[in-house]
């Protein structure tokens, strides 16, 4: 009677214990399901944001413009703060500049003799003076244009008023290398020619572009550039201009009156060296170009032509400029003018004379945010004849020239202090000039060219 009950209890326990193997088989099933199905979400999402990673990568190489190698220089202003579409939110910077001077002589009565002043060679106003406040403003016009204003704010005798520095259009999807420039723009002759103000290494121009350029060259036309397809950069380039502006005057030709020619090339030495040259040429027609005293202005109607050479060379360890640098910098200018001076209470002259100027200079920079910084520069020109006895167009005996030395500090890249002493023997007496200039930017701030 035993077996039984033991047997009852046998078949009861094979009965219950009977399913647990393929309970837990459906378990496994289920995992292993589930995990293949999660393994095949994330695949299938890992390869969607793949997708879009790759589409957003194409799209931003197609919409921002190529950078150039670190010596190259930079593009256009432009293209170095527009990136992505700009149609509704242009780029904006503000420049704040300002000095103070101090001269033994009255900035006034400040002459190169030989060399009649025109446009802003001048020195600028004794004591406290607020410098010009520089408004740029750029974009993308669209897939194949871009476009670049300076308005600065220039206050002059008291008076206030707004300028259009620079006004131009230039093409961002030409073939080969070409780029096309139309507006107002700052001619690309010479090394310092086309380089604003507030990103100078001295605060003033070296004395040939004073004297030949009236400060610089500033022209509505056209500019054509080529960059060759090359591992050694180099770049041509040809500008039709109006010719309204010294060292033109007058828009002669029609409205053609200048054209410049310019060839750069470049590259790197090392990891540490970098270097530029170039040559440039100017050509101008004058029709009674001002130049020397508001009052008693001299008139030149004839061609000019300015020949410029230039060199750079750049030095920071294995590239980190921004630890120390050094940067060796000299230009080259030649002048040649052919035409007539109408004199005050003098008659007509005629006028064929070769001019030269030249300067060279250094910046160190030993720590991070100080430089020092020294320059020389210097005019020589050929005697005009006996007519000009007396006039300002009569050289002096000796080469004017000039020794300036400066230090500056800046605390980031939009904020700079300035000390600049100037051995001034140019004029008809030597000056000692003294001064403090402080450079400050808010907004968008491209980087600077090479």
């Amino acid at each position: 009677m035993r077996t039984l009950p033991l047997g009852i209890l046998w078949i009861c326990l094979i009965s219950t214990a009977a399913p647990v193997p393929a309970q837990s088989e459906s378990e496994i099933d289920i995992l292993r399901a589930e995990l293949a199905q999660m393994r095949s979400d994330y695949e299938a999402r890992i390869a969607l944001l793949e997708k879009r990673l790759d589409a957003a990568e194409q799209k931003a190489d197609e919409q921002q413009v190529k950078q150039p190698d670190p010596w190259q220089p930079d593009e256009i202003p432009s293209q170095m703060v527009a990136s992505g579409d700009n149609s509704f939110n242009p780029a904006i910077g503000v420049i704040f500049q300002g000095q103070a001077w101090s001269y033994d002589n009255d900035p006034g009565d400040y002459q190169i003799p030989g060399f009649p002043l025109a446009g802003e060679s001048g020195l600028r106003a004794e004591g406290f003076s607020l410098g010009e406040i520089e408004i740029a403003i750029s974009a993308n016009v669209d897939d194949k244009f871009t476009a670049w204003l300076t308005a600065p704010i220039a206050i002059e005798d008291g008076e206030t008023g707004i300028e259009v520095e620079e006004a131009w259009i230039e093409t961002t999807a030409l073939p080969a290398g070409f780029s096309l420039r139309v507006g107002r723009f700052f001619s690309n002759i010479g090394y310092l020619n086309d380089i604003h103000a507030h990103a100078w290494d001295f605060a003033d121009l070296p004395l040939p572009y004073k004297a030949f350029m009236g400060g610089k060259v500033i022209e509505d036309g056209l500019q054509l550039r080529w960059m060759a397809p090359t591992d050694l950069y180099l770049e041509l380039g040809a500008e039709v201009t109006r010719g309204d502006r010294y060292p033109a005057g007058g828009a002669g030709n029609s409205g053609f009156g200048s054209y410049a020619l310019h060839a750069i090339t470049g590259g790197d030495v090392g990891f540490s060296h970098s270097w530029r040259a170039g040559i440039s040429w100017l050509q101008t027609e004058a029709d009674e170009r001002e130049s020397g005293s508001e009052d008693e202005p001299l008139l030149f109607t004839g061609d000019s032509d300015l020949m410029i050479a230039e060199f750079v060379w750049k030095w920071s360890p294995n590239g980190n400029f921004r630890q120390r640098n050094f940067i060796f910098q000299a230009e080259y200018l030649w002048r040649n003018e052919d035409g007539v001076y109408d004199l005050p209470d003098r008659d007509v002259l005629p006028y064929d004379t070769d001019q030269q100027g030249w300067y060279l200079q250094a910046v160190y920079q030993p720590i991070p945010r100080w430089r020092v910084g020294v320059r020389y520069d210097q005019l020589s020109s050929d005697n005009p004849g006996y007519a000009f006895v007396g006039t300002p167009l009569m050289p002096a005996d000796n080469d004017a020239n000039r020794y300036s030395i400066m230090v500056d500090w800046s605390n980031s890249e939009f904020s700079r202090l300035r000390l600049q002493y100037t051995l001034d023997q140019a004029g008809i007496e030597d000056d000692n000039q003294l001064g403090l200039q402080y450079i400050f930017g808010i907004g968008a701030h491209g980087a600077h060219s090479f």
